[in-house]
């Protein structure tokens, strides 16, 4: 089957937070909306029958999850990202963000430090503060466009540091980062020999393109697979997110079952019935739908750097390795943040996400979303064109 990833669907009046934010947001409304991550692209009928197939029965009650559930999560994982997981790691977690709020309320207290690597999602900074932990930053260096974890640094702040807990973005937001298996195992041995638990967000998990590969970051070693915790889902790779399908997966016994047990008591581990059914319908019969949009997410990429090397240079793409987001450097225009934000959203009609809210090293870039049907994104660089122009 030869999926439709061209149309365009007005989601304008639908609730969608992509379009009927923007003038809380951004002051207008009229932006072409390419700044929260998730798609323009219809999700796969697999998905839409399996979920209209349980609306006709017309009865919505107390639901569980049924076998087939966790099955299709398991052959997915291991057919995809070439790790077994055993049922008992597992359990249905109400959002990712949800999620990394609940590890850091159960396993830290107030004031306990938590390691983030800046820039990166900016719920990794506010979700912490909102739980009055305190942030310590090993930023990621860059070297010529290219990114790397600091870990010699990262040794060093904890040396000086008591902290508790590093969230860990893999793949990485917003700039794309596939982390190589090196590089995670001896981010596991730090964190295992100092007693900090890694958090990993692996929701961009099934979204690597042009040849890279996702690991997770709990299968590269023991001392990984001890020490941490495992948030996927299917929302960003079939563009479900609204119906909150996440789950969790913890390997060692002793951080799972207290863990879980505070999910339990809160009522927090219960999926609805439709998390369970497009989770199971995408799991299952999802991949040829995946591998077709992320050859459509390749070709969207290659055609925002060629335009913006042609048409716009001193904008540059750093291509990602993973999703369907850009991380668009603009420091050669010359323009403070502010400026640079007015001449995204006033001057060329663009809706982008802020590269300050990542963290510092956030200042002179933009993040842009080219999941959308490529005529879209045509218009959006032909408005900064004009805008620069």
């Amino acid at each position: 089957m030869i999926y439709d990833f061209d149309t365009v669907i007005d989601r304008k009046g639908s609730g969608a937070i992509k379009t009927d934010a923007l003038q809380e947001l951004y002051g207008r409304s009229d932006l072409i909306p390419l700044w929260i991550a998730d798609m323009d692209f219809k999700c796969g009928d697999f998905i839409l029958d399996a979920l209209k197939k349980h609306c006709d029965q017309g009865i919505f009650g107390y639901t569980k999850a049924l076998d087939n559930y966790f099955q299709s999560i398991q052959n997915w994982v291991k057919e995809e990202h070439h790790w077994t997981i055993e049922e008992e790691w597992f359990s249905y977690i109400p959002g990712i963000v949800r999620g990394i709020a609940f590890c850091i309320s159960h396993f830290t207290d107030p004031q306990d430090k938590i390691i983030i690597q800046t820039p990166v999602y900016h719920p990794f900074h506010l979700v912490p503060l909102s739980q009055s932990r305190q942030l310590v930053f090993n930023p990621l260096i860059e070297e010529n466009g290219n990114y790397r974890m600091n870990l010699e640094g990262l040794k060093e702040t904890i040396s000086k540091e008591k902290c508790k807990m590093l969230i860990l973005c893999n793949p990485h937001n917003p700039i794309g980062i596939t982390w190589d298996k090196k590089t995670l195992i001896e981010l596991a041995e730090i964190c295992y020999d100092n007693d900090i638990l890694v958090v990993s967000d692996e929701i961009h998990s099934d979204l690597a393109v042009f040849g890279n590969k996702h690991i997770p970051f709990a299968s590269v070693s023991e001392k990984a697979k001890e020490n941490s915790v495992t948030f996927m889902a299917p929302s960003k790779t079939f563009n479900i997110a609204g119906i909150f399908s996440s789950f969790s997966i913890i390997p060692n016994k002793k951080i799972r079952t207290p863990f879980y047990e505070y999910l339990s008591s809160r009522e927090l581990g219960e999926g609805n019935v439709f998390s369970y059914i497009a989770t199971e319908a995408a799991y299952t019969y999802g991949k040829e739908w995946k591998n077709q949009m992320l050859k459509y997410i390749e070709a969207n990429i290659l055609f925002v750097d060629d335009f913006l090397k042609k048409q716009i240079p001193p904008i540059k793409a750093v291509i990602p390795q993973a999703s369907f987001l850009i991380w668009l450097d603009c420091r050669e225009l010359g323009l403070n943040q502010n400026e640079l934000n007015s001449l995204f959203v006033n001057k060329a009609n663009l809706a982008l996400t802020n590269g300050e809210i990542f963290g510092k090293e956030g200042i002179g870039f933009m993040r842009m979303n080219i999941g959308s049907p490529r005529s879209i994104i045509e218009k959006a660089l032909d408005n900064l064109k004009e805008a620069l122009r």
